[in-house]
């Protein structure tokens, strides 16, 4: 359990570093200052245009990457790996606190994004398949109603049922999938309330 505990950590720590702010800082602003006053990508794009908030996706994905794809692996110093616990569910906790790690920052005042890119980072390694119906989802909203926010929570709730119908005995990614469409449609809160 010390492994699982150990990573879980580190995967939040590694989420706690913000593509915006890593940007902003290099360019001396806080994006947390301007637009909607989110540290996400679509506030990046809508305020520091497109190269910046390229940038900070390549970041937000980019930890998540490195979270779920690298760390379940590798042999931390003095703890190894614990038997008992099973792979799936260790890059499942990773994913998790990469993606709690965004939205919660330690680094920045637990004031960070949505945790969409960082998301869309974590199930590129745990179920890459899983992006392509969450993308036809995603542009399909966007196109039909112009709210990239509910895009988003929509196309993280075919995650679920995606994970159900593909491996409907594989409980890590079902329940991280159910989850995970919990907490986006939770980070998402005020722009429910804005749309309705």
């Amino acid at each position: 359990m010390l492994e699982l505990g150990l990573k879980s950590l580190i995967a939040y720590l590694l989420g706690s570093v913000l593509g915006s702010l890593v940007m902003g800082r290099l360019r001396g602003v806080d994006i947390r200052e301007q637009g909607s006053g989110n540290a996400g990508g679509t506030n990046a794009l809508r305020t520091q245009g497109s190269r910046f908030a390229l940038g900070v996706v390549l970041i937000d994905v980019g930890k998540a990457l490195l979270a779920v794809g690298v760390l379940p692996g590798l042999a931390l110093p003095g703890v190894g790996f614990d038997p008992a616990v099973d792979s799936r569910w260790l890059a499942v906790a990773c994913a998790t606190a990469v993606v709690v790690g965004h939205v919660y920052p330690v680094w920045y005042e637990f004031r960070g994004g949505k945790g969409a890119a960082t998301l869309i980072g974590a199930v590129a390694v745990l179920a890459p398949a899983a992006l392509l119906p969450v993308a036809v989802v995603w542009l399909g909203c966007v196109a039909l109603t112009g709210y990239v926010g509910l895009g988003t929570m929509l196309g993280t709730a075919t995650l679920p049922v995606f994970f159900w119908l593909a491996e409907p005995r594989l409980m890590p990614l079902v329940s991280f999938g159910v989850l995970m469409a919990a907490f986006i449609a939770y980070t998402h809160r005020a722009n429910i309330s804005r749309m309705r």
